[in-house]
């Protein structure tokens, strides 16, 4: 398993910084946000290219949640989806990080016919089907990403996204795992990361108050094992709430996590 951090957690005057900052720190890996990934793409390329440190994923955006009910913008959106697929792939990444819709976006309830999750299961397998040909094509993977209740309708477990990932059956639709999500929404971390194996492919990290990890009460040790036992062998990226990180706080991070690696 190898740390990474997105790219926001890095203090530093330029991107170079950044990377060489992440390096220093221990990570093996940076995952790069989605808004204004296109124009920066070389930039990011050239820098990577001077640098021990990878580029994990690249995290989605609102603007490329693609489940909504008006069906041109449905299109375009998928249209913006596989351009992310093709910007990480360029930047060698293991995959996009999606959400297909969350909060306050929803489909009408159309009982006793269909209800609203019904319908939006039905139709994100659909669009996902599109989404894993271009994900296959480029060779990247597409990563469902489970959120809270207070986030989102749909996808809050591990295994609902496990289930939707079974009824696409690409191998490019994998789900990721983010600890801050899971501490509201699983009732036994290392249970739903056991069962979610095969499908895991990227995990976020957060303390239970989306703090830096060590800042709050998860259990990372627990899950850090299931990990092991599950065989799982990629990133785990920071994904944080913290205003305004500093080289010392992602030092103490790294040597926090790196304890856990290591007594799970």
């Amino acid at each position: 398993m190898r740390l990474a951090t997105q790219e926001r957690h890095l203090p530093g005057r330029d991107l170079a910084e950044r990377l060489a900052l992440a390096a220093e720190c221990g990570f093996a890996g940076v995952e790069f946000g989605g808004h204004g990934l296109r124009e920066r793409l070389p930039e990011i390329q050239r820098a990577l290219a001077h640098s021990p440190v990878r580029a994990s994923t690249v995290c989605g955006i609102p603007e490329w949640d693609f489940l909504v009910p008006d069906c041109d913008e449905r299109v375009r959106r998928i249209g913006l989806v596989k351009e992310a697929l093709s910007m990480a792939a360029d930047l060698g990444a293991v995959g996009l990080i999606g959400i297909p819709i969350r909060r306050p976006v929803r489909f009408p309830d159309l009982s006793p016919l269909y209800t609203s999750d019904e319908i939006e299961r039905a139709l994100t397998a659909r669009c996902l089907e599109e989404i894993a040909a271009h994900a296959e094509k480029v060779g990247v993977l597409y990563l469902l990403e489970p959120l809270n209740r207070y986030e989102a309708f749909l996808l809050r477990t591990l295994n609902d996204a496990v289930t939707l990932a079974q009824q696409v059956n690409s191998p490019a639709i994998k789900i990721m795992a983010d600890f801050f999500h899971m501490n509201i929404e699983e009732a036994d971390i290392p249970a739903s990361l056991r069962a979610a194996g095969p499908y895991l492919a990227h995990v976020h990290l957060a303390d239970s108050n989306r703090r830096f990890p060590g800042a709050g009460h998860t259990d990372f040790r627990a899950g850090f094992r299931a990990l092991r036992e599950i065989g799982y062998q990629g990133y785990l990226a920071l994904e944080c709430s913290e205003p305004a990180p500093t080289r010392a706080a992602l030092q103490q991070t790294v040597r926090y996590l790196q304890a856990c690696l290591a007594e799970a």
